[in-house]
């Protein structure tokens, strides 16, 4: 599955893995000699930003109808949209998906298989409708924290995260100290505190850098012409932004921020995606779909390259898993 965009959901899947050592119920201190198993990954920062733990106030499990759909009132992907007023979360779709919302992960289609593998079945193919309440306003973040205490607690979710080497695509600076003519530091922009006019015709080669968005902090996607899709945003670090690139291209590989760049930039990257954006494109596609690659409107469009590497990312294993306990 693959990332949402409009009102169609993507979903990836990552990696991760925590290791209990015996050190410490040994009444012996080990020789110092002894070696030690590898230190896990910390915690992601945005699960410490976001607290740590949360639980939903009330939560109903049920397995989902078939040939009826309860449409999601909070996008399950890993954009930190806001959530709807109404203290309600209400979804429809297989356990993983929920999984890959609650660890914020967006793994490739291989890593989301090879996570899957050792799964039973109903893990992917089976629906179901999640139904929860919550006080308060929280943030996207928090919701996911909520439901991945409610993974643990229905489903008997059990996860760890393991640093693993893999082969990547490391985000560099094509020319070092130039960059392309869709990026742009933030500071460069209108600032995020004043009203900033959207034009109608959000397509139009006139508009700056992120300037078909009034929201900064978040990457968004609209339909370009031709077939082609625009993500943009104003106000994104790189790293931020190498973490949205896979929910809306899937090029085979994770992508890790090799960049140096600090400081936050406004962006605009338009180009036509491999798979349609949804069965409603695939049913009415442009028959004059134009437009450059993924990985050519990152070069040509920010100044930047996907160059292939290997590095050590965090990856999310499931170590056990159970069909939900009764409502």
């Amino acid at each position: 599955m693959h990332c949402t965009f409009l009102n169609v959901v993507t979903i990836r899947t990552a990696p991760p893995s925590i290791l209990v050592g015996l050190a410490s119920l040994l009444a012996v201190p080990a020789p110092a000699q002894t070696s030690t198993a590898p230190a896990a990954p910390p915690l992601p920062a945005w699960q410490i930003d976001a607290g740590g733990h949360a639980e939903f106030d009330l939560a109903s499990i049920h397995l989902a109808q078939p040939g009826n759909y309860v449409r999601p009132n909070l996008i399950l992907n890993s954009e930190d949209t806001p959530v709807p007023p109404g203290g309600m979360f209400v979804a429809d779709f297989p356990l993983l998906i929920f999984i890959e919302f609650a660890y914020k992960i967006m793994p490739t289609r291989e890593q989301e298989e090879a996570m899957v593998a050792h799964l039973p079945h109903w893990v992917t193919s089976q629906r179901f409708v999640i139904q929860a309440e919550f006080s308060g306003k929280p943030t996207k973040d928090q919701v996911r924290l909520m439901m991945q205490s409610l993974l643990a607690d229905r489903f008997k979710l059990a996860v760890h995260y393991q640093s693993r080497e893999v082969p990547v695509y490391a985000l560099v600076v094509e020319r070092p100290g130039q960059l392309g003519p869709r990026i742009r530091p933030h500071s460069e922009g209108p600032a995020c505190d004043k009203p900033l006019h959207v034009p109608k015709d959000r397509n139009s080669p006139s508009i700056p850098p992120g300037g078909f968005l009034s929201q900064c902090g978040r990457v968004h996607g609209i339909a370009g012409p031709n077939g082609t899709l625009m993500i943009g945003g104003r106000d994104i670090t790189l790293p931020h932004l190498v973490g949205y690139l896979t929910d809306f291209e899937d090029p085979g590989r994770p992508i890790v921020d090799q960049t140096g760049l600090t400081g936050s930039y406004d962006f605009s990257l338009n180009w036509l995606p491999e798979q349609p954006l949804s069965s409603a494109a695939s049913n009415h596609q442009h028959e004059d779909a134009e437009g450059p690659s993924f990985f050519e409107a990152i070069q040509n469009q920010l100044g930047l390259k996907l160059k292939p590497a290997r590095a050590s990312v965090p990856v999310l294993l499931i170590d056990h898993i159970e069909r939900p306990t009764p409502n």
